[in-house]
């Protein structure tokens, strides 16, 4: 059935995507000075969540409709390390969306020296109170049509 409440959001486009910035903390660093690798998955998940947001589909739309979107999968490379205070811009792309799966992939830089430190990829699906997937097409077609195209536009 689908959800008729998301009808204010049917007008928001996919549109120019801010990438996420954010300045290494002293408490993600250990005992090196080095940012832990923990860090970067929570990174991840501040940018794709500020991606989402900035279409007009973020996590607190979908779970004000009973819908969570947990994490399938991981992949990263850790390509350089970083240090306290390094501001590192995360630019997300949505590379695959089935309707009912998603995945993201990551690339964060170093603001400073412009070189890549880490690449990663992140697939989640869309699930109900009761545990069993949901057709994001069929439920929520606004939505199904901004993700749809922030996909289209990788291609």
């Amino acid at each position: 059935m689908q959800d008729t409440r998301i009808a204010p959001y049917e007008q928001k486009k996919p549109r120019k995507i801010k990438p996420y910035e954010h300045k290494a903390h002293y408490y993600e660093t250990d005992k090196m000075g080095i940012v832990h690798h923990s860090n970067y998955i929570r990174w991840m998940e501040e940018a794709r969540t500020d991606f989402l947001n900035q279409n007009g589909c973020g996590y607190a739309k979908f779970e004000a409709f009973g819908v969570v979107s947990p994490v399938l999968s991981l992949s990263c490379q850790y390509k350089r390390s970083t240090t306290f205070e390094d501001e590192i811009r995360i630019h997300v792309r949505l590379v695959r969306y089935t309707g009912i799966r998603l995945t993201f992939r990551y690339t964060m830089t170093d603001i400073c020296t412009g070189e890549t430190v880490f690449i990663g990829e992140s697939e989640h699906c869309f699930l109900g109170q009761n545990g069993c997937p949901v057709m994001v097409m069929k439920r929520f077609p606004a939505f199904h049509e901004i993700l749809k195209g922030l996909t289209a536009e990788e291609k």
